[in-house]
């Protein structure tokens, strides 16, 4: 079902000894103008005008188990089977406003402590085009980040600086000046890698810069950096004004830990484009019966403005199945709202274990190569040093765009040939 103009759309799953149909009436009300019991005030001409509907229910299978505890339950000595349905609800956008914290507070909040459910799950979020203009759009988006980056085609091909954390601000500095040389188009730092004492961000930034300024008067191409600027709201604005000074074009914040309100304050601050880390994601995502699935998430951080929206690697290190990487790239690719006037799809960052020999998948779940392809190990690790393992993933990307395998492309191209016998057996 697609949402109504002046109606939000949230699609969960949800596990309940109790008939679906009726707990997903609970969560309508509890979420709107209800709660367990009917009060004063709330009239039949409220309810209609701001009460949450259940759209659709659909039954899935049952379990012998539950796959959460329930005190509320057990105390009344409710019994399985434990019933599964997806259902959705809309929400009067009248509700909540122009408001993100409350929008998922609305959506992704008392929900999960219900005590009829013992698994809840939000999956997606759709909003209407009038609703999603209220909101904060990305300041570069796929073309301003090609732009600033100059790479008007062609896979980003990125990296991060390790070690993490230990380097000083000059070897930060030395190790970009290496990596900028070596051919990269994107460097980030890593999301636990802020403010350290042994590398304060107040001479990091312009360490760094002063080689980023040097690389590109000598060759013309201006790398782009995200600083891990993650901290409390003001230190992030400060941060971000010295890199904007600095003639830098691109800023990290670790979503999670800062929240929403902190990111769209920081969104309207700076014209920089905002590397969104997801960085505990797993927390909310790993159980299939709790928290939020990536399309929901990414909405809600998309509506405070991110750039670029992590979604790990295909054959990566990570948790995440493949199919979940391919769909998270998509729902960057996707606008938030059919008929909205202007672009507010996202670059996808895809990191994690990627290295040349990931090309290939790559290429074929996506289909195109609007987005950020980081390697750390990949790069950095290369037995013949980071200008080959860039060298090794340009390569790649080449024969996959072609329509080569890897293994021929590798014949004239020494660099994957190394990376293939160095990286295929890990």
């Amino acid at each position: 079902m697609s949402c109504n103009e002046d109606r939000i759309l949230a699609g969960y799953v949800i596990e309940t000894p109790l008939d679906p149909a009726a707990v997903a009436e609970v969560m309508a009300g509890e979420q709107s103008c209800g709660t367990f019991t009917r009060v004063a005030g709330e009239t039949d001409e409220l309810r209609a005008r701001a009460r949450a509907t259940v759209e659709s229910v659909r039954p899935l299978d049952e379990a012998d188990r539950p796959s959460l505890s329930n005190a509320f339950l057990e105390r009344r000595g409710v019994q399985g089977p434990w019933r599964r349905a997806r259902i959705e609800i809309s929400f009067p956008t009248a509700n909540i406003g122009a408001n993100l914290p409350t929008l998922a507070s609305t959506v992704a909040g008392n929900l999960y402590d219900l005590g009829e459910v013992t698994g809840l799950r939000l999956e997606t979020l759709r909003v209407p085009a009038a609703y999603r203009a209220g909101f904060d759009f990305p300041r570069a988006g796929i073309a301003g980040t090609r732009r600033a980056a100059g790479v008007p085609e062609g896979a980003l091909v990125g990296t991060i600086i390790k070690p993490n954390v230990g380097l000083s601000a000059g070897q930060t500095a030395e190790l970009v000046g290496r990596l900028c040389a070596a051919g990269v188009d994107f460097i980030k730092d890593d999301e636990v890698c802020a403010d350290p004492a042994h590398a304060p961000l107040a001479e990091r930034i312009p360490a760094v810069m002063r080689v980023v300024r040097a690389h590109a008067e000598r060759t013309g191409k201006r790398v782009m950096v995200a600083f891990n600027i993650t901290d409390e709201t003001d230190a992030m604005r400060r941060h971000a004004d010295l890199v904007e000074r600095e003639g830098g074009s691109c800023v990290m914040a670790s979503l999670n830990a800062c929240g929403y309100s902190a990111i769209q304050s920081l969104r309207r601050h700076t014209p920089l484009a905002l590397h969104g880390h997801r960085n505990g994601f797993g927390a909310l995502s790993r159980h299939p019966l709790l928290g939020i699935g990536f399309q929901a998430y990414q909405t809600l951080w998309r509506l405070a403005g991110v750039d670029h929206m992590h979604v790990h690697g295909l054959r990566g290190k990570f948790s995440q199945s493949d199919a979940e990487v391919v769909e998270a790239a998509r729902d960057c690719y996707t606008p938030l709202a059919r008929g909205s006037a202007r672009d507010d799809t996202v670059m996808p960052a895809f990191s994690s274990g990627q290295w040349a020999g990931t090309v290939p998948a790559t290429w074929e779940a996506i289909g195109r190569d609007d987005l950020l392809f980081m390697a750390g190990g990949g790069i950095l690790a290369h037995p013949d040093g980071p200008a080959a393992g860039v060298a090794s993933i340009r390569q790649a990307w080449a024969a996959v765009r072609a329509s080569v395998p890897l293994a021929e492309q590798a014949r004239q191209a020494p660099e994957l040939a190394r990376a293939l016998a160095f990286f295929g057996s890990r």
